[in-house]
């Protein structure tokens, strides 16, 4: 259940010159183990472009870490919506509250506390297990196979994780429908982060110790700017991830901000196009 997101509202991701060049990079165009255990198959990838600044930034990463939600596949899926309402209507039977007290509620704690789940475990002492499965229950057929970002995934050098606010079996079934799910090696969700969600610095000390993650080798793709600040802080080479311009966004308004924060190094509105621009040329 992630609940969580990042862009000022004045700011085009598309313009040359809406961030400063020496932390950013333009959108580009794109056509280890896994967590099946399956060999990963790697196949040559179109060139692209990025500055070479841009490019020398990653070259010692050798752990790419991926938000799920608005990250991993765009602002504008349905996806979230669906996760949103459901958390409504979890509310709404809890308490016996109408659609909208249940809304007003829902985002008084995930403005508060991170997430919905952990105000109602603070408030409620609610268990995070129906909770979980409640709200992740939802139709994922929308989402269409992402060969382009599955290709770029597989061409990094090194280890892939998947550090998410929502739950693990959610994570995996949004990779599968995606076609990215072999080119992780595990999954970092809200219940390993023992119910404690991003952006807690403890959340990501626990994912960097379990996972043995050396911060100052690692970067963190996210679509929130405030789930950067303590990857950027730990070492991490950070990148915001937005919509495209155009791109229906339904995350909260209070989310869409900060990326031109310092803790924000890169942004970009198309993530395979990037990655592929780190890789250069099959």
């Amino acid at each position: 259940m992630t609940d969580i997101k990042g862009k000022d509202a004045d700011f085009d991701p598309t313009a040359p010159d809406a961030r400063p060049q020496a932390r950013s990079a333009e959108p580009v165009v794109a056509t280890g183990a896994s967590l099946s255990g399956t060999p990963l198959h790697k196949s040559p990838l179109p060139k692209t472009l990025l500055p070479d600044h841009t490019v020398a930034r990653f070259a010692h990463v050798d752990t790419w870490v991926f938000d799920l939600d608005n990250t991993l596949y765009p602002a504008g899926s349905d996806l979230w919506p669906k996760i949103d309402a459901r958390i409504t209507h979890f509310l709404a039977e809890l308490f016996g509250l109408d659609g909208l007290s249940s809304r007003a509620l829902q985002k008084y704690y995930y403005q508060r506390y991170g997430t919905t789940l952990r105000g109602l475990m603070e408030e409620h002492e609610i268990s995070s297990d129906e909770f979980l499965a409640f709200v992740h229950d939802i139709d994922r057929s929308s989402l269409m196979p992402n060969h382009s970002l599955a290709k770029a995934i597989t061409e990094l050098p090194g280890r892939k994780l998947i550090l998410t606010n929502g739950s693990r079996e959610h994570a995996l079934r949004t990779a599968e429908k995606l076609g990215i799910h072999e080119m992780f090696e595990d999954i970092f969700d809200i219940v390993a982060a023992d119910l404690v969600p991003k952006p807690a610095a403890e959340t990501y000390q626990r994912f960097f110790d379990r996972h043995a993650v050396e911060p100052a080798r690692a970067a963190m793709f996210e679509d929130i700017s405030h789930n950067l600040v303590v990857p950027h802080a730990r070492g991490m080479v950070t990148t915001l991830v937005v919509p495209k311009a155009g791109q229906e966004d339904h995350r909260e308004p209070w989310e869409i901000a900060g990326a031109n924060a310092a803790h924000v190094e890169f942004v970009t509105n198309d993530l395979e196009g990037f990655l592929a621009g780190l890789i250069g040329p099959g």
